[in-house]
């Protein structure tokens, strides 16, 4: 089964600030583990979009995060992860989909807090 968790949020930024002031931990817990990742960047367009996918580990993802400016002029952020489980991991798999769609939605909710 795959895994395809889609949040957004909108910031009261402009686009450009939001892109400038993103963060991405490499190592982070997740249902109770330390995971740590090696993102490799594929995808860069400037205030608009960052793709990067993970190499390694028993659940490769990609991550996408996208920037887009609203009619106010803030900033609707979207961030995706999508990925195909392996091995044990894919038995997991709509657990971890709650689990990515609640550490999602928290991680937007403290960059929107950090930046406005």
């Amino acid at each position: 089964m795959a895994v395809d968790v889609l949040t957004e949020t909108v910031i009261r930024r402009p686009p450009a600030e939001v892109e400038s002031g993103r963060a991405r931990p490499l190592s982070r817990s997740f249902l109770g583990r330390r995971m740590a990742y090696t993102y490799e960047v594929v995808e860069l367009v400037p205030n608009e979009r960052l793709v990067m996918r993970t190499a390694e580990g028993p659940f490769p993802m990609e991550t996408t995060y996208t920037w887009e400016a609203t009619p106010e002029g803030w900033t609707r952020m979207t961030l995706r992860n999508r990925g195909m489980p392996t091995g044990f991991s894919r038995l997991m798999a709509p657990m971890m989909s709650l689990a990515m769609r609640r550490a999602t939605k928290k991680d937007l909710a403290r960059l929107k807090t950090l930046l406005e």
